[in-house]
C-alpha cells in the first residue's frame, strides 16, 4: 500500500525549510516529508559559499530602484523588497525566542549595507536615490557622503591610493545585515526533525502525477542503490532550485506552459588575510556595467561563515548548461517545449548584451578578474585573493503578451489552479524574503484555511497582511524587537 502525506517537500534548501516550519507551526498534524537528491541538505544555492549572503532589504542594491527615463527614482519596489525582508527577520527573531533556532551569531550578523559609486552621472543618481529613501521609516538612518575622509571611515579599502579629483559617493545603513543561509536551513529542518518531519536526503524525485482523487504520487529514485519508490501526496512543494521548472513541466500543470530558464554561473574573488579582512566590515555595492545584466551588479563583501570572517567579490559570470551545480548537461535542452520555445528564442534575439556580457565574463583570467577588483579596492594584491565557484542560478524566461518572451529577475511562484502543487523558480533576493513568499504560497494553496492560520501567523510574523513603511512608529517598533532578538543593529 501506498503511503499518503500531507505535504510533500522537494528539495532541501531554504524555501522548503521556511515552508515547513510554516506548516508544522499551522497543522501540527501533518504529515510531512522534504525529499533532498543530494547528500545533505542546504549544499545548492543555499549553501554558504554559493550566494554572497547579503540580507536583502533593497538598502545598498541599485537595481531594485533603477533611473526612469526622466531621470526620476521611484522607491516603490525598494520599499516593497525591505517590507518582505523584515517579515523574514519577524520569523527568525521568534524562532530564536522559542529556541528554535540556535544563538543568532550562528547565522546573521551586523553588517553595514553601503552603495559606493562614481563619476558625475551615478553620483548624481545616488543623490537622487538617498533623498527618495531618507524619509522613508524603513531606511531610516540611511546616510550619504562625497567626503572621501567619511567614506574612508566607513570603508578604509574603498579609498586607501584611490585617484584625487575622480567623483565618487557613498550610502550606507548600519543595519544591514550578513547571512549564512546554510546555517539557518539546517538548523530549520533540524527542528522538523524533532517534530516529526521525515527529511529524506539522496532521494531524488523523478515524476510527479496528478491521481483520479486529487492526490499526487511522487516518484523517487534513491541516489544510493538506484531503488525506486512512490508515495502520494495531497500537496507537493518543489522547492528544487533550477530543476523545479524541469519537475513542473513533468507533473502537467498548464501554469508551467511557457516558462524556461536561462542557467548562469558565478565565481567570486575570496580572502581571509586578516590584515586585509580587518579593513573591511560591509557590504558594498555598485553599478552593473553599461550592457551588463542585474545581477552582474558587482559587490565587496563581508561574510561571516562558522565564525569567521572573510571578504567576497563579484560575481563573475560563468556558463554551464547545468541548472544547478550537481545538474545535468542536458538540462538546458530537456527543458525545451513547444509553449517555450518561442518565448526563449525571442529572449535570446531581444538580449544579445547578455551573450556579450557573458563572454566577456567568461575570457577573464584571474589577473584580469583582480583587476575588476581594484575598482572597488585600488591596493588589491593578487596574491592574496582566490576564486571560487559560487551556485547556479536559473533566471526565468515567459511568455509576454506584448514582447513574445522575457527575461525576468527576482523569484516567482507558479501554482495550480486548484493550489495541490506549487514550485518556485527564480533567484535573488529569494532567501532574504523567503518568508513572505511563503506566505503567498500559503493563500495561494490553502485559501479554504489562511482566516483560521491567521492568529498563528500573526504571533509568528507580527506584520503579517499589513505594512510597516505605512506606519513609522510600527515600523519603528518592529525594527528595534527583531533587531534585540537577533542581536543586530535596530
Amino acid at each position: 500500500m501506498i503511503e499518503t502525506y500531507d505535504a510533500v517537500l522537494v528539495g532541501g534548501g531554504i524555501m522548503s525549510a521556511t515552508l515547513g516550519t510554516l506548516l508544522k507551526e499551522l497543522q501540527p498534524d501533518w504529515k510531512i516529508v522534504v525529499y533532498e537528491r543530494l547528500g545533505d541538505v542546504a549544499l545548492e544555492s543555499s549553501n554558504a559559499w554559493n550566494n554572497a549572503g547579503t540580507g536583502h532589504a533593497a538598502l545598498c542594491e541599485l537595481n531594485y530602484m533603477p533611473e526612469g527615463k526622466d531621470g526620476s527614482v521611484d522607491p516603490a519596489k525598494a520599499i516593497a523588497i525591505n517590507e518582505q525582508f523584515q517579515q523574514s527577520r519577524q520569523l527568525w527573531a521568534s524562532l530564536v525566542e522559542r529556541g528554535i533556532l540556535d544563538d543568532p551569531s550562528t547565522f546573521i550578523n551586523e553588517t553595514p549595507h553601503m552603495t559606493f559609486v562614481r563619476g558625475e552621472k551615478d553620483v548624481a543618481y545616488l543623490k537622487k536615490r538617498y533623498e527618495a529613501l531618507k524619509g522613508q521609516p524603513l531606511f531610516e538612518g540611511i546616510q550619504y557622503s562625497e567626503d572621501s575622509r567619511v567614506i574612508h571611515q566607513w570603508a578604509p579599502l574603498l579609498m586607501e591610493h584611490r585617484r584625487k579629483g575622480e567623483p565618487f559617493a557613498a550610502t550606507r545603513v548600519p543595519a544591514g545585515t550578513d547571512i549564512d543561509f546554510g546555517a539557518l536551513t539546517r538548523q530549520m529542518f533540524a527542528h522538523l526533525k524533532e517534530q516529526g518531519v521525515e527529511v529524506v536526503t539522496n532521494r531524488e524525485v523523478k515524476r510527479l502525477k496528478k491521481q483520479k482523487d486529487g492526490t499526487w504520487k511522487v516518484s523517487f529514485r534513491n541516489t544510493i542503490g538506484r531503488t525506486p519508490g512512490s508515495i502520494n501526496a495531497r500537496f507537493v512543494f518543489v522547492g528544487a532550485g533550477g530543476w523545479a521548472l524541469k519537475l513542473l513541466q513533468r507533473s502537467g500543470i498548464p501554469e508551467a506552459s511557457g516558462y524556461g530558464v536561462f542557467p548562469i554561473g558565478g565565481q567570486f574573488l575570496k580572502t581571509s588575510n586578516p590584515a586585509v579582512v580587518a579593513k573591511h566590515k560591509a557590504k558594498v555595492y555598485s553599478q552593473a556595467s553599461v550592457g551588463a545584466p542585474p545581477m552582474s551588479v558587482p559587490h565587496l563583501d563581508t561574510r561571516v561563515v562558522d565564525g569567521e570572517a572573510s571578504l567576497l567579490f563579484g560575481p563573475f559570470a560563468t556558463f554551464s548548461p547545468k541548472f544547478l551545480k550537481t545538474g545535468s548537461f542536458l538540462d538546458i535542452i530537456t527543458q525545451v517545449r513547444p509553449g517555450n520555445l518561442f518565448p526563449m528564442i525571442k529572449v535570446a534575439i531581444d538580449n544579445p548584451s547578455l551573450l556579450t556580457y557573458l563572454v566577456g565574463e567568461l575570457a577573464k583570467n584571474h589577473a584580469k578578474k583582480v583587476d575588476s577588483l581594484r575598482d572597488f579596492v585600488p591596493t588589491a594584491k593578487d596574491a592574496d585573493w582566490e576564486l571560487i565557484q559560487a551556485g547556479q542560478r536559473a533566471q526565468v524566461m515567459k511568455k509576454d503578451p506584448d514582447k513574445g518572451g522575457v527575461l525576468q529577475f527576482g523569484t516567482e511562484v507558479i501554482a495550480a489552479a486548484d493550489g495541490s502543487i506549487a514550485g518556485l523558480l527564480g533567484a535573488s533576493p529569494g532567501a532574504s524574503t523567503a518568508a513572505s513568499i511563503m506566505l503567498g504560497l500559503l493563500k495561494d494553496c490553502f485559501p479554504d484555511r489562511v482566516d483560521e492560520w491567521e492568529p498563528r501567523l500573526r504571533e509568528l510574523i507580527p506584520s503579517y497582511g499589513e505594512t510597516l513603511n505605512a506606519r513609522p512608529d510600527a515600523a519603528r517598533a518592529s525594527m528595534a524587537a527583531t533587531a534585540a532578538a537577533l542581536g543586530i543593529h535596530p
